[in-house]
Protein backbone atom coordinates (compact mmCIF):
# COMPACT_ATOMS: atom_id res chain seq x y z
CA UNK A 1 0.00 0.00 0.00
CA UNK A 2 3.06 2.49 0.88
CA UNK A 3 4.21 1.57 -2.72
CA UNK A 4 1.57 2.33 -4.21
CA UNK A 5 0.74 5.48 -2.62
CA UNK A 6 4.23 6.50 -3.26
CA UNK A 7 3.69 6.04 -7.03
CA UNK A 8 0.77 8.08 -7.29
CA UNK A 9 2.37 11.12 -5.01
CA UNK A 10 4.84 11.26 -7.87
CA UNK A 11 2.07 10.70 -10.96
CA UNK A 12 0.32 13.68 -9.10
CA UNK A 13 3.68 15.77 -8.79
CA UNK A 14 4.61 15.38 -12.60
CA UNK A 15 0.74 15.73 -13.39
CA UNK A 16 0.11 19.21 -11.87
CA UNK A 17 3.75 20.27 -12.33
CA UNK A 18 4.89 22.89 -14.91
CA UNK A 19 3.14 21.62 -17.79
CA UNK A 20 -0.24 21.07 -16.62
CA UNK A 21 -0.27 24.80 -15.28
CA UNK A 22 1.22 26.38 -18.60
CA UNK A 23 -1.50 24.27 -20.38
CA UNK A 24 -4.07 25.43 -18.89
CA UNK A 25 -2.82 29.12 -17.87
CA UNK A 26 -2.09 29.13 -22.12
CA UNK A 27 -5.65 27.73 -22.72
CA UNK A 28 -7.10 29.97 -20.34
CA UNK A 29 -5.18 33.06 -22.42
CA UNK A 30 -6.10 31.79 -25.57
CA UNK A 31 -9.66 31.55 -25.63
CA UNK A 32 -9.58 34.92 -24.20
CA UNK A 33 -8.74 36.49 -26.88
CA UNK A 34 -10.30 34.06 -29.32
CA UNK A 35 -13.51 34.28 -28.09
CA UNK A 36 -12.62 37.98 -27.89
CA UNK A 37 -12.72 38.64 -24.37
CA UNK A 38 -15.85 37.42 -23.32
CA UNK A 39 -15.29 38.47 -19.65
CA UNK A 40 -16.49 42.09 -20.47
CA UNK A 41 -19.97 40.60 -20.91
CA UNK A 42 -19.99 39.35 -16.59
CA UNK A 43 -22.59 41.78 -15.72
CA UNK A 44 -24.81 40.55 -18.48
CA UNK A 45 -23.89 37.10 -17.26
CA UNK A 46 -25.05 38.12 -13.95
CA UNK A 47 -27.92 39.08 -14.87
CA UNK A 48 -28.95 35.88 -16.99
CA UNK A 49 -27.80 33.77 -14.38
CA UNK A 50 -30.98 34.96 -12.12
CA UNK A 51 -33.25 35.83 -15.29
CA UNK A 52 -35.25 32.54 -15.87
CA UNK A 53 -35.65 31.58 -19.72
CA UNK A 54 -39.21 30.47 -19.77
CA UNK A 55 -39.17 29.51 -23.87
CA UNK A 56 -35.91 26.99 -23.38
CA UNK A 57 -35.47 23.63 -23.08
CA UNK A 58 -33.73 22.02 -20.36
CA UNK A 59 -34.38 20.52 -16.34
CA UNK A 60 -32.83 22.92 -14.07
CA UNK A 61 -32.93 26.67 -14.37
CA UNK A 62 -29.76 28.66 -15.31
CA UNK A 63 -29.38 29.12 -11.81
CA UNK A 64 -29.82 26.32 -10.70
CA UNK A 65 -27.06 24.99 -12.96
CA UNK A 66 -24.96 27.70 -11.42
CA UNK A 67 -25.34 26.61 -8.15
CA UNK A 68 -24.85 23.67 -8.75
CA UNK A 69 -21.55 23.82 -10.75
CA UNK A 70 -20.53 26.16 -7.82
CA UNK A 71 -21.57 23.50 -5.23
CA UNK A 72 -18.97 21.71 -6.89
CA UNK A 73 -15.81 24.11 -6.98
CA UNK A 74 -16.62 25.85 -4.03
CA UNK A 75 -14.96 23.69 -1.02
CA UNK A 76 -11.90 24.06 0.73
CA UNK A 77 -9.69 24.71 -1.65
CA UNK A 78 -11.28 28.18 -1.52
CA UNK A 79 -10.27 28.27 2.17
CA UNK A 80 -7.33 25.91 3.14
CA UNK A 81 -5.83 26.06 -0.60
CA UNK A 82 -5.38 29.39 -0.93
CA UNK A 83 -4.03 29.93 2.51
CA UNK A 84 -1.25 26.62 1.74
CA UNK A 85 -0.52 28.78 -1.30
CA UNK A 86 0.15 32.16 0.58
CA UNK A 87 2.34 29.49 2.79
CA UNK A 88 4.45 28.18 0.18
CA UNK A 89 4.44 31.04 -2.46
CA UNK A 90 3.93 33.94 -0.62
CA UNK A 91 1.22 36.97 -0.42
CA UNK A 92 2.27 37.59 -4.12
CA UNK A 93 0.59 33.91 -4.72
CA UNK A 94 -2.44 35.82 -4.01
CA UNK A 95 -2.32 37.95 -7.44
CA UNK A 96 -1.44 34.96 -9.05
CA UNK A 97 -4.40 32.81 -7.97
CA UNK A 98 -6.75 36.37 -9.19
CA UNK A 99 -5.24 36.02 -12.66
CA UNK A 100 -6.14 32.66 -12.96
CA UNK A 101 -9.64 33.58 -11.68
CA UNK A 102 -9.68 36.75 -14.68
CA UNK A 103 -8.42 34.32 -17.41
CA UNK A 104 -9.91 31.36 -16.61
CA UNK A 105 -13.50 32.57 -16.95
CA UNK A 106 -13.20 32.83 -20.84
CA UNK A 107 -12.35 28.78 -20.97
CA UNK A 108 -15.41 27.98 -18.54
CA UNK A 109 -18.00 30.25 -21.10
CA UNK A 110 -16.20 27.86 -23.91
CA UNK A 111 -16.69 24.89 -21.49
CA UNK A 112 -20.57 25.88 -21.33
CA UNK A 113 -20.80 26.79 -24.35
CA UNK A 114 -19.89 23.45 -25.99
CA UNK A 115 -21.49 21.75 -23.17
CA UNK A 116 -25.42 23.05 -24.60
CA UNK A 117 -24.12 23.06 -28.18
CA UNK A 118 -23.43 19.15 -28.25
CA UNK A 119 -25.79 18.08 -25.91
CA UNK A 120 -28.26 15.54 -25.96
CA UNK A 121 -31.80 14.30 -24.88
CA UNK A 122 -31.57 11.00 -23.02
CA UNK A 123 -34.68 8.34 -23.31
CA UNK A 124 -35.72 9.79 -19.51
CA UNK A 125 -36.34 12.79 -21.16
CA UNK A 126 -33.60 14.57 -19.59
CA UNK A 127 -30.52 16.68 -21.07
CA UNK A 128 -27.23 15.31 -21.09
CA UNK A 129 -24.16 17.00 -21.46
CA UNK A 130 -20.15 17.72 -20.92
CA UNK A 131 -16.74 17.10 -22.53
CA UNK A 132 -17.65 13.71 -23.37
CA UNK A 133 -20.85 15.00 -25.61
CA UNK A 134 -18.22 17.37 -27.22
CA UNK A 135 -15.60 15.15 -28.00
CA UNK A 136 -17.87 12.95 -29.21
CA UNK A 137 -20.17 14.38 -31.92
CA UNK A 138 -18.22 17.19 -32.54
CA UNK A 139 -14.59 15.63 -32.95
CA UNK A 140 -15.59 11.99 -33.48
CA UNK A 141 -13.44 10.76 -30.51
CA UNK A 142 -15.59 8.43 -28.54
CA UNK A 143 -12.64 6.69 -27.13
CA UNK A 144 -11.31 9.95 -25.87
CA UNK A 145 -14.50 11.13 -24.37
CA UNK A 146 -15.17 7.58 -22.76
CA UNK A 147 -11.34 7.97 -20.96
CA UNK A 148 -13.01 11.44 -19.86
CA UNK A 149 -16.16 9.94 -18.60
CA UNK A 150 -13.76 7.15 -16.74
CA UNK A 151 -11.46 9.52 -15.20
CA UNK A 152 -14.44 12.01 -14.25
CA UNK A 153 -16.43 8.94 -12.34
CA UNK A 154 -13.02 7.65 -10.61
CA UNK A 155 -12.89 11.19 -9.42
CA UNK A 156 -15.78 11.78 -8.10
CA UNK A 157 -14.91 8.91 -5.66
CA UNK A 158 -12.51 10.96 -4.61
CA UNK A 159 -12.21 14.50 -4.48
CA UNK A 160 -16.06 14.82 -4.77
CA UNK A 161 -16.69 12.05 -1.94
CA UNK A 162 -14.37 10.52 0.73
CA UNK A 163 -12.60 13.46 0.17
CA UNK A 164 -14.84 15.39 1.57
CA UNK A 165 -16.19 13.18 3.57
CA UNK A 166 -12.96 12.56 5.44
CA UNK A 167 -12.52 16.57 6.30
CA UNK A 168 -16.52 16.73 8.00
CA UNK A 169 -16.12 14.11 9.83
CA UNK A 170 -12.44 15.20 11.06
CA UNK A 171 -13.89 18.96 11.75
CA UNK A 172 -16.81 17.45 13.27
CA UNK A 173 -14.92 15.29 15.70
CA UNK A 174 -12.24 18.12 16.59
CA UNK A 175 -14.69 20.56 16.82
CA UNK A 176 -17.98 19.06 18.52
CA UNK A 177 -15.93 15.67 19.72
CA UNK A 178 -18.77 13.96 17.64
CA UNK A 179 -17.22 10.18 16.47
CA UNK A 180 -16.12 9.99 13.03
CA UNK A 181 -18.67 6.96 12.06
CA UNK A 182 -21.34 8.83 13.37
CA UNK A 183 -20.17 11.97 10.91
CA UNK A 184 -20.43 9.54 8.41
CA UNK A 185 -23.80 8.22 8.99
CA UNK A 186 -25.63 11.31 9.46
CA UNK A 187 -23.74 12.74 5.83
CA UNK A 188 -24.84 9.29 4.14
CA UNK A 189 -28.72 10.27 5.44
CA UNK A 190 -28.75 13.33 4.46
CA UNK A 191 -26.56 13.02 0.79
CA UNK A 192 -29.34 9.81 0.08
CA UNK A 193 -32.26 12.15 0.49
CA UNK A 194 -30.63 14.65 -2.09
CA UNK A 195 -29.38 12.89 -4.58
CA UNK A 196 -31.58 9.81 -4.99
CA UNK A 197 -33.98 12.85 -6.72
CA UNK A 198 -31.16 13.35 -9.22
CA UNK A 199 -30.68 16.72 -10.70
CA UNK A 200 -33.67 18.15 -10.05
CA UNK A 201 -33.14 18.01 -6.30
CA UNK A 202 -29.75 18.28 -6.25
CA UNK A 203 -30.11 21.56 -7.65
CA UNK A 204 -32.99 22.75 -5.49
CA UNK A 205 -30.84 22.49 -2.67
CA UNK A 206 -27.69 24.06 -3.91
CA UNK A 207 -29.66 26.91 -5.09
CA UNK A 208 -30.56 27.79 -1.45
CA UNK A 209 -27.45 26.50 0.40
CA UNK A 210 -24.62 28.13 -2.30
CA UNK A 211 -25.68 31.75 -1.76
CA UNK A 212 -26.43 30.83 1.55
CA UNK A 213 -22.92 29.43 2.87
CA UNK A 214 -20.98 31.77 0.32
CA UNK A 215 -22.54 34.90 1.84
CA UNK A 216 -21.97 33.79 5.52
CA UNK A 217 -18.02 33.20 4.83
CA UNK A 218 -18.05 36.05 2.79
CA UNK A 219 -19.34 38.08 6.28
CA UNK A 220 -17.18 36.75 7.77
CA UNK A 221 -14.08 37.62 5.73
CA UNK A 222 -15.17 41.55 5.47
CA UNK A 223 -15.74 41.24 9.69
CA UNK A 224 -12.17 40.46 10.06
CA UNK A 225 -10.78 42.96 6.67
CA UNK A 226 -12.46 45.87 8.57
CA UNK A 227 -10.54 44.63 12.13
CA UNK A 228 -7.49 45.03 10.14
CA UNK A 229 -8.75 47.63 8.35
CA UNK A 230 -5.17 49.88 8.35
CA UNK A 231 -3.58 46.97 7.32
CA UNK A 232 -5.76 46.24 4.09
CA UNK A 233 -4.24 48.60 1.83
CA UNK A 234 -0.58 47.59 2.77
CA UNK A 235 -1.77 44.04 2.04
CA UNK A 236 -3.07 44.94 -1.27
CA UNK A 237 0.45 46.75 -2.04
CA UNK A 238 2.53 43.65 -0.07
CA UNK A 239 0.02 40.99 -2.75
CA UNK A 240 1.43 43.15 -5.79
CA UNK A 241 4.77 43.96 -5.06
CA UNK A 242 5.84 40.27 -4.08
CA UNK A 243 4.12 38.84 -6.86
CA UNK A 244 6.86 39.53 -8.98
CA UNK A 245 9.62 40.92 -6.12
CA UNK A 246 8.89 38.22 -3.54
CA UNK A 247 11.74 39.41 -1.32
CA UNK A 248 9.33 43.04 -0.43
CA UNK A 249 7.72 40.22 1.59
CA UNK A 250 10.21 40.07 4.06
CA UNK A 251 9.99 38.08 7.11
CA UNK A 252 10.14 34.31 6.52
CA UNK A 253 8.76 34.92 2.83
CA UNK A 254 12.31 36.01 1.64
CA UNK A 255 12.95 32.53 0.34
CA UNK A 256 10.00 32.14 -1.36
CA UNK A 257 10.69 33.17 -5.89
CA UNK A 258 9.03 34.81 -8.53
CA UNK A 259 8.27 30.86 -9.63
CA UNK A 260 7.33 29.95 -6.47
CA UNK A 261 4.27 32.74 -5.99
CA UNK A 262 3.27 32.15 -9.61
CA UNK A 263 3.38 28.11 -9.33
CA UNK A 264 1.19 27.76 -6.23
CA UNK A 265 -0.85 31.03 -7.02
CA UNK A 266 -1.78 29.60 -10.33
CA UNK A 267 -2.10 25.82 -9.32
CA UNK A 268 -4.18 26.93 -6.43
CA UNK A 269 -6.65 29.21 -8.71
CA UNK A 270 -6.72 26.09 -11.20
CA UNK A 271 -7.79 23.46 -8.74
CA UNK A 272 -10.01 26.01 -6.97
CA UNK A 273 -12.26 26.86 -9.73
CA UNK A 274 -11.70 23.86 -12.38
CA UNK A 275 -11.47 25.38 -15.41
CA UNK A 276 -10.30 23.50 -17.61
CA UNK A 277 -10.81 20.57 -16.17
CA UNK A 278 -14.51 19.62 -17.66
CA UNK A 279 -16.93 19.61 -14.56
CA UNK A 280 -18.92 22.19 -14.47
CA UNK A 281 -19.99 21.86 -17.88
CA UNK A 282 -21.94 18.53 -17.26
CA UNK A 283 -24.21 20.27 -15.20
CA UNK A 284 -24.40 23.53 -17.30
CA UNK A 285 -26.02 21.06 -19.98
CA UNK A 286 -29.22 20.78 -17.97
CA UNK A 287 -29.42 24.39 -17.75
CA UNK A 288 -33.04 26.00 -19.43
CA UNK A 289 -31.42 27.99 -22.27
CA UNK A 290 -32.88 28.98 -25.32
CA UNK A 291 -29.07 28.82 -27.00
CA UNK A 292 -25.18 28.06 -25.72
CA UNK A 293 -24.11 31.67 -25.28
CA UNK A 294 -26.73 32.49 -22.59
CA UNK A 295 -25.64 29.57 -20.58
CA UNK A 296 -21.75 29.87 -21.25
CA UNK A 297 -22.10 33.93 -19.86
CA UNK A 298 -23.47 32.08 -16.45
CA UNK A 299 -21.26 29.64 -16.86
CA UNK A 300 -18.31 32.28 -17.03
CA UNK A 301 -19.80 33.76 -13.44
CA UNK A 302 -19.06 30.73 -11.54
CA UNK A 303 -15.04 31.18 -11.83
CA UNK A 304 -15.52 35.06 -10.89
CA UNK A 305 -17.50 34.26 -7.85
CA UNK A 306 -15.00 30.90 -7.02
CA UNK A 307 -11.82 32.85 -7.49
CA UNK A 308 -12.15 36.51 -8.32
CA UNK A 309 -14.31 36.99 -5.19
CA UNK A 310 -13.86 33.94 -2.94
CA UNK A 311 -10.55 33.15 -2.86
CA UNK A 312 -9.39 36.78 -3.54
CA UNK A 313 -10.96 37.72 -0.26
CA UNK A 314 -9.61 34.65 1.31
CA UNK A 315 -6.15 35.93 0.29
CA UNK A 316 -6.45 39.41 1.48
CA UNK A 317 -7.48 38.38 5.16
CA UNK A 318 -4.53 36.32 5.31
CA UNK A 319 -2.22 38.62 4.53
CA UNK A 320 -3.78 41.37 6.55
CA UNK A 321 -4.03 39.43 9.19
CA UNK A 322 -0.21 38.52 8.94
CA UNK A 323 0.69 42.20 9.14
CA UNK A 324 -1.95 42.61 11.70
CA UNK A 325 -1.00 39.96 14.27
CA UNK A 326 2.94 39.78 13.72
CA UNK A 327 2.42 36.32 15.97
CA UNK A 328 0.76 34.48 13.22
CA UNK A 329 2.86 31.57 11.73
CA UNK A 330 2.53 31.49 8.44
CA UNK A 331 4.68 28.23 7.94
CA UNK A 332 1.35 26.23 8.33
CA UNK A 333 -1.27 26.84 5.69
CA UNK A 334 -3.99 24.40 6.41
CA UNK A 335 -4.00 26.50 10.21
CA UNK A 336 -3.70 29.84 8.51
CA UNK A 337 -7.26 30.38 8.11
CA UNK A 338 -8.12 29.15 11.30
CA UNK A 339 -6.24 31.80 13.12
CA UNK A 340 -7.26 34.44 11.21
CA UNK A 341 -10.75 33.63 11.74
CA UNK A 342 -10.17 33.15 15.61
CA UNK A 343 -9.39 36.68 15.62
CA UNK A 344 -13.05 37.52 15.75
CA UNK A 345 -14.51 36.88 19.49
CA UNK A 346 -16.88 34.08 20.33
CA UNK A 347 -18.14 33.79 16.61
CA UNK A 348 -14.85 33.41 14.01
CA UNK A 349 -14.07 29.70 14.66
CA UNK A 350 -17.57 28.29 14.72
CA UNK A 351 -17.76 30.63 11.44
CA UNK A 352 -15.05 29.15 9.84
CA UNK A 353 -16.23 25.86 10.80
CA UNK A 354 -19.63 26.08 9.51
CA UNK A 355 -17.97 27.51 6.09
CA UNK A 356 -16.00 24.33 5.48
CA UNK A 357 -18.88 21.78 6.49
CA UNK A 358 -21.07 23.61 4.22
CA UNK A 359 -18.38 24.17 1.40
CA UNK A 360 -17.48 20.24 1.57
CA UNK A 361 -21.13 18.88 1.93
CA UNK A 362 -22.05 21.36 -1.27
CA UNK A 363 -19.00 19.71 -2.95
CA UNK A 364 -19.95 16.02 -2.41
CA UNK A 365 -23.63 17.19 -4.09
CA UNK A 366 -22.54 18.81 -7.10
CA UNK A 367 -19.60 15.32 -7.76
CA UNK A 368 -22.43 13.18 -7.33
CA UNK A 369 -24.18 14.26 -10.31
CA UNK A 370 -20.76 14.61 -12.39
CA UNK A 371 -20.04 10.94 -11.39
CA UNK A 372 -23.65 10.02 -12.07
CA UNK A 373 -23.51 11.47 -15.29
CA UNK A 374 -20.17 9.82 -16.24
CA UNK A 375 -21.15 6.65 -15.73
CA UNK A 376 -24.76 6.91 -17.99
CA UNK A 377 -22.43 7.84 -20.63
CA UNK A 378 -20.34 4.43 -20.33
CA UNK A 379 -23.06 2.27 -19.13
CA UNK A 380 -26.29 3.96 -19.57
CA UNK A 381 -29.70 5.01 -17.18
CA UNK A 382 -30.18 1.08 -15.80
CA UNK A 383 -26.81 1.83 -13.97
CA UNK A 384 -27.78 5.13 -11.94
CA UNK A 385 -29.19 4.02 -9.03
CA UNK A 386 -26.33 1.68 -8.36
CA UNK A 387 -23.93 4.17 -8.98
CA UNK A 388 -25.30 6.65 -6.23
CA UNK A 389 -25.80 3.51 -3.52
CA UNK A 390 -22.12 2.75 -4.24
CA UNK A 391 -21.63 6.82 -3.64
CA UNK A 392 -23.75 6.51 -0.51
CA UNK A 393 -21.48 3.81 0.58
CA UNK A 394 -18.34 5.61 -0.19
CA UNK A 395 -19.08 8.24 2.19
CA UNK A 396 -18.97 6.15 4.88
CA UNK A 397 -15.74 4.73 4.52
CA UNK A 398 -14.19 7.82 3.51
CA UNK A 399 -15.10 9.25 6.78
CA UNK A 400 -13.47 6.45 9.28
CA UNK A 401 -9.99 5.98 6.82
CA UNK A 402 -7.00 7.10 6.05
CA UNK A 403 -6.90 9.18 3.13
CA UNK A 404 -3.64 9.99 1.84
CA UNK A 405 -3.32 7.17 -0.83
CA UNK A 406 -6.80 8.73 -1.73
CA UNK A 407 -6.14 12.24 -2.21
CA UNK A 408 -3.06 11.40 -4.45
CA UNK A 409 -5.66 9.31 -6.59
CA UNK A 410 -8.16 12.15 -6.82
CA UNK A 411 -5.52 14.48 -8.11
CA UNK A 412 -4.05 12.01 -10.79
CA UNK A 413 -7.79 11.32 -12.00
CA UNK A 414 -8.86 15.25 -11.97
CA UNK A 415 -5.34 15.86 -14.27
CA UNK A 416 -6.36 13.31 -16.31
CA UNK A 417 -9.90 14.56 -16.84
CA UNK A 418 -8.38 17.81 -17.47
CA UNK A 419 -6.17 16.80 -21.11
CA UNK A 420 -9.41 15.37 -22.81
CA UNK A 421 -10.97 18.41 -22.34
CA UNK A 422 -8.80 20.69 -23.15
CA UNK A 423 -8.45 18.63 -26.32
CA UNK A 424 -11.95 19.43 -26.96
CA UNK A 425 -12.29 23.15 -26.09
CA UNK A 426 -8.69 23.60 -28.60
CA UNK A 427 -10.23 21.59 -31.31
CA UNK A 428 -13.82 23.57 -31.08
CA UNK A 429 -12.40 27.07 -30.47
CA UNK A 430 -13.81 27.76 -33.55
CA UNK A 431 -16.95 26.50 -33.21
CA UNK A 432 -17.03 28.23 -29.94
CA UNK A 433 -15.97 31.67 -31.81
CA UNK A 434 -18.34 31.34 -34.06
CA UNK A 435 -21.43 30.98 -31.49
CA UNK A 436 -20.01 33.53 -30.08
CA UNK A 437 -20.18 35.98 -32.78
CA UNK A 438 -23.58 34.81 -33.64
CA UNK A 439 -24.94 35.30 -30.44
CA UNK A 440 -23.00 37.68 -28.51
CA UNK A 441 -21.24 40.44 -30.67
CA UNK A 442 -23.86 40.45 -33.34
CA UNK A 443 -26.45 42.18 -30.63
CA UNK A 444 -28.94 39.13 -30.72
CA UNK A 445 -28.32 38.29 -27.46
CA UNK A 446 -29.12 41.75 -26.28
CA UNK A 447 -32.22 42.07 -28.22
CA UNK A 448 -33.26 38.33 -26.89
CA UNK A 449 -33.48 40.13 -23.34
CA UNK A 450 -34.99 43.13 -23.85
CA UNK A 451 -38.00 41.09 -25.00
Amino acid sequence: MEAINSFFSLLSGWLWDWPMIILLLGTHLFLTFRLGVPQRKLLTGIRLSVKKDDVAKGDVSQFGALATALAATIGTGNIVGVATAVALGGPGAVLWCWFTGIFGMATKYAEGLLAVKYRVKGSDGRMYGGPMYALERGLNMKWLAILFAVFTALASFGIGCTVQANSIALLAYETFGVPTWGVGIFVCVLTAIVILGGVKSIARVCTVLVPFMAFFYVVGCVVILCMNASFVWPAIQLIVSSAFNPSAAGGGFVGATVMMAARYGIARGLFSNESGMGSAPIVAAAAQTRNPVRQALVSSTGTFWDTVVICALTGLVLVSSILAYPDISYADGAALTKVAFSKIPYVGAPLLTFGILTFAFSTILGWSYYGESAVNYIEGQRINRFYRILFIVALFFGSIINLDIIWNIADCMNALMTIPNLVALLLLSGIAARETHKYLWSGKLDAEMEE
